[in-house]
């Protein structure tokens, strides 16, 4: 087993290595988002990423990654939560929109129905 290991190709470092490529596609995407958030304009003009999918049959992330996977799930609680409070204000700014007068006529009904 030694000399598997010793060699470029170990079952171990395949797997090391998966976890490794998977903890850099999820952070890409943190560290995209948090870009966005930073900068309005390239919020605007940034087509939606492609969703984020979870490798499948890797198994256990090895425990020298552990450290890495909890710094990226902290930065993407902290983004998940800044995203949830832009919402939140961008209603409110809707809310308020819809409630300013436009110089417009309001439109009203142009007849009453006395007869009842």
């Amino acid at each position: 087993m030694e000399s598997a290991e010793r060699g470029g190709g170990s079952m171990t470092g395949d797997w090391r290595d998966a976890w490794t490529a998977a903890l850099d596609e999820l952070e890409l995407d943190v560290v995209a988002t948090e870009a966005m958030l930073a900068d309005a304009r390239r919020l605007a003009e940034t087509p939606p990423a492609d969703l984020w999918k979870p490798p499948t049959e890797l198994g256990a992330l090895p425990l020298e990654l552990l450290p890495r996977a909890d710094e990226i799930l902290t930065r993407q609680l902290a983004v998940a939560q800044e995203v949830a409070r832009r919402l939140t204000a961008t209603r409110a700014q809707i809310t308020m929109g819809a409630k300013i007068e436009t110089g417009e006529a309001v439109k009203r009904p142009v007849y009453l129905d006395c007869a009842m």
